[in-house]
């Protein structure tokens, strides 16, 4: 005697392999304003009515585009990014991201104009993002500005990050991601700076090594600790 076959279990829904209810995603940002519509320039009316959907902290909310970009620009940190870009170098993006969330004063793009913005998350709206063909046009505006160029790679006379006193107006630049800083960045660099590092990879992805050396200008800058 066979014993009874076992009913098949029914099919999942699609898009829910384990048959559960997906779950709903969840709503960024804000929706329309409620009650008595506040007044000032900086208000957009469109966002006040729709709801703002945007990227940008509750202070924000609601505000034009162009008002959240003059506020910024008057506190903005005397500190400017620059990274080469001589192969479309993915981690840009990033970097344009994380230079916007410690509010850097610009952020320079050496060789080719175009680079990858989906890792911006759309800050690059409210960060200013210049462009430099060359390095020799980088490192002349540069000295112009009066501001340090201080190069971020590992050579053999690099420094450590950790122990330097970063200067407070400066550029603090970033190679191509593999090659990393061309010999042109290298030579014009006051200084080379190093991080430290304790595994078993040579290097650390050029995006993280951005963040790094900017709260390292943040702890400085804004935070007044010493090194």
């Amino acid at each position: 005697m066979t014993d009874p076959q076992t009913p098949a279990a029914p099919a999942s829904p699609p898009g829910s392999p384990s048959g559960e209810e997906p779950e709903p995603k969840a709503e960024v940002g804000v929706g329309p304003w409620e009650g008595e519509l506040p007044e000032g320039e900086h208000w957009d009316p469109d966002l006040l009515a729709d709801g703002d959907r945007r990227n940008v902290v509750d202070k924000y909310r609601y505000w034009k585009h162009e008002a959240i970009v003059a506020d910024l620009d008057s506190k903005r940190h005397d500190f400017h990014i620059a990274i080469e870009n001589w192969q479309h170098d993915l981690n840009i993006g990033t970097v344009v991201r994380t230079a916007n969330a410690f509010l850097a004063k610009e952020v320079h793009i050496i060789g080719r104009r175009r680079w990858n913005r989906r890792g911006a998350m759309v800050t690059d709206r409210y960060q200013h993002v210049r462009h430099h063909p060359t390095v020799e046009d980088f490192v002349a505006w540069a000295q112009g500005e009066g501001l340090a160029i201080i190069g971020i790679d590992i050579f053999p006379d690099s420094v450590p990050l950790e122990t330097y006193d970063l200067p407070k107006n400066c550029v603090l630049v970033f190679g191509q991601e593999g090659p990393g800083l061309t010999p042109e960045v290298h030579e014009a660099a006051l200084d080379t700076l190093s991080i430290e590092q304790f595994g078993s990879t040579r290097s650390i992805n050029a995006a993280s090594a951005a963040a790094i050396a900017m709260h390292a200008w943040i702890r400085r800058h804004v935070f007044s600790q010493s090194v």
